[in-house]
């Protein structure tokens, strides 16, 4: 399994971001997919999960400024991120957890909302 993420960087504040996660090595349309973040000095936080089909849930913090999809025909899943603020900093995190059990990240794409 391998997940591969993409497009951090840094940005304004209030400006956006889209995040991608490529999905590899599983059966991809049968997993619910989720970012998190971790900031620096904090524990790992749930950003986002989406379902095979497409039903979502998000953090309450994020609700309104984070939106989470997929695309079950390229394994991808991505995390559009509007109106950033600099709490928004961090490394976040694509994550698959199987039927088994066995859970797996991809290796972070850092974000900075600085002026």
């Amino acid at each position: 399994v391998q997940l591969v993420e993409s497009g951090g960087g840094l940005v304004q504040p209030g400006g956006s971001l889209r995040l991608s996660c490529a999905a590899s090595g599983i059966i991809f349309n049968i997993y619910d997919m989720r970012w998190y973040r971790q900031a620096p000095g904090k524990q790992r936080e749930l950003v986002a999960a989406v379902t095979p089909s497409s039903n979502t849930r998000y953090a309450d913090s994020l609700k309104g400024r984070f939106t989470i999809s997929r695309d079950n025909a390229k394994n991808m899943v991505y995390l559009q991120m509007n109106s950033l603020k600099p709490e928004d900093t961090g490394v976040y995190y694509c994550n698959v957890q199987l039927r088994s059990g066995l859970e797996y990240w991809g290796q972070g794409t850092q974000v900075t909302v600085s002026s």
